[in-house]
Parts: structure tokens; C-alpha cells; sequence
């Protein structure tokens, strides 16, 4: 079996960080593994506090997983410090996974700062370089290259910018922009503008981090950079279409909804009903 490894942070409520990478991964065919950078006590309408992990204990989960282990890719996620990026920086260009995708987590949901402001130019020089894709939602693009995102004309650029900034390839997803929800897909090579179609809902809580972790899934299992990201795309969207209306806030996605119709859980249900 296909192994991923997520180095991100840990969400109480369930619906983003470790525990949606976890589930992605799951859902998406591979065994998914875990070294927890931060513990947030979080719901679906606030992040309430933050704990950085200890750098040695960080340290020591990485190097735990890879020395016994296989990992056939990893995702990474909420860093928080410059001290955790250079940890995580140094054990990768050690271990030299296959595939290493970056989602550069800043801001939570409820506009919690996940990613320190110090730690932004360590996230550019250490870990886009390390990134076979990086996956920035339009603030965290705007962040990373100092463009204003207001077109996909502007989306093109910054695509560019954040090729040249190291990266390999980029998912540069366009939510945040007027009208449909259109991602742009750049390699250095070939531009692919991966449609999408605009939900209506509240409860998007974690989708960055599922997306993200299900293209790594898709990597690990020997799909193309193009073919994960599609793949991965169509899984998100289908998770936000049967989201779930948990907690007062953001609810989550729901990673596990094709499988649960695959057995015929909701039609039990309904007969239960």
C-alpha cells in the first residue's frame, strides 16, 4: 500500500490540519502518517489558542517515520515558526522524499494567524524550493509574491512569481475571486485552468488542507502532477457538495461521502428513518 506523510498542525475540531489530512488520505487510497508541528484548540468558529510543538519532539516524528517506514509523499502544512520551517527544511533535504507538497498555511478560517509573520520569508527560502507544488488560496499568493490578485491576468503572474521563488509547480486556486471558482495549474512548461463550479454553502472548513493532501495521495499512488491535481480537485468537490452542517461556524467537508454511498450507508439510513 502507498504511503503520505502530513507535517502540519493538529485541529481539535476535527475539520482541518492533521485530522483532514489523515481522512483525505484514507479516502483516497494511501496509508497516511503524521508528525503534528502545532496543537490548536480550535472549532468551527475560532481558534481559541496555539501550541508549538517542542523542535526536537518535531524532529523526532520525521525521523521516526522515514527510518522505518516508506513515505512516497508528503504535505505539508501549518509550520507556524521559523525555527519549525528550518526543522522540517532540514529533514527533508535529508530524507528526500519523492514528492513534497506545500500548502502555506497563514490564516485559519476565523482570521487566526497560523503561520507567524517572521516566518514568512523562512517558508519562501527554505520550503518552496523543497516543493514538488505549492497549493496558495489568492491571500496566501498575495503574501508569498506581493501581487494584488484581483484578475486571472494577475493569477497568471502570480503563478510565475511563486515558480520563481523555487517551486516546481503550483496550484494557485481561485475561490477567492469573483464569479466561478477556477484553479490555474502552472509548471514552467504548460498553464491548465482547472474549472470548478462555485458551492453555496458555509461549511468549508479544512478544504485547503484536504485538497492538498489529496493530491500528495494521488502523487504517492503514481499519478502525474496534472492527473493528481485533477483528481484531487474532483474529490474536493464533491466533499464540499455533501458538507456537513457541524458546530455554529465553518462546518467541514465531508472526505468520506463517496464511500459511505459506495456501501449504501445513507440508503440503511433512510430505511432505518
Amino acid at each position: 500500500m502507498k504511503t503520505a506523510l502530513t507535517i502540519a498542525g493538529s485541529d481539535s475540531g476535527g475539520g482541518a490540519g492533521i485530522q483532514a489530512d489523515l481522512k483525505s488520505f484514507a479516502a483516497n487510497g494511501v496509508f497516511g502518517m503524521s508528525v503534528i508541528t502545532a496543537v490548536t484548540a480550535q472549532n468551527t468558529m475560532e481558534v481559541r489558542s496555539v501550541q508549538d510543538m517542542e523542535l526536537p519532539i518535531i524532529k523526532d516524528q520525521i525521523e521516526a517515520v522515514f527510518d522505518d517506514i516508506p513515505v512516497d509523499a508528503v504535505k505539508i502544512g501549518m509550520l507556524s515558526s521559523p525555527y519549525t520551517v528550518e526543522v522540517v527544511g532540514q529533514a527533508l533535504r535529508k530524507y528526500q522524499p519523492p514528492y513534497i507538497v506545500l500548502d502555506p498555511v497563514m490564516v485559519s478560517k476565523g482570521g487566526h494567524h497560523l503561520l507567524r509573520p517572521e516566518a514568512i520569508d523562512s517558508l519562501k527560502k527554505t520550503m518552496l524550493p523543497l516543493a514538488t507544488i505549492v497549493t496558495p488560496n489568492i491571500p496566501e499568493a498575495e503574501v508569498l509574491t506581493g501581487i494584488d490578485i484581483r484578475t486571472e491576468e494577475d493569477m497568471v503572474e502570480a503563478s510565475e512569481q511563486v515558480l520563481n521563488l523555487g517551486a516546481k509547480s503550483v496550484l494557485l486556486k481561485g475561490g477567492h475571486l469573483e464569479g466561478e471558482p477556477n484553479d490555474l495549474f502552472y509548471d514552467g512548461k504548460t498553464m491548465h485552468w482547472i474549472k470548478g463550479e462555485r458551492i453555496y454553502t458555509n461549511n468549508t472548513h479544512g478544504t485547503g488542507c484536504t485538497l492538498s493532501s489529496a493530491i500528495a495521495a494521488n502523487l504517492a499512488k503514481g499519478y502525474s502532477l496534472l492527473d493528481a491535481v485533477q483528481r484531487a480537485k474532483q474529490f474536493i468537490t464533491i466533499a464540499i457538495q455533501h458538507s456537513l452542517s457541524l458546530g455554529n461556524g465553518h462546518g467541514p467537508t465531508n472526505h468520506f461521502y463517496a464511500l459511505y454511498e459506495k456501501a449504501g450507508y445513507f440508503q440503511s439510513e433512510m430505511e432505518l428513518k
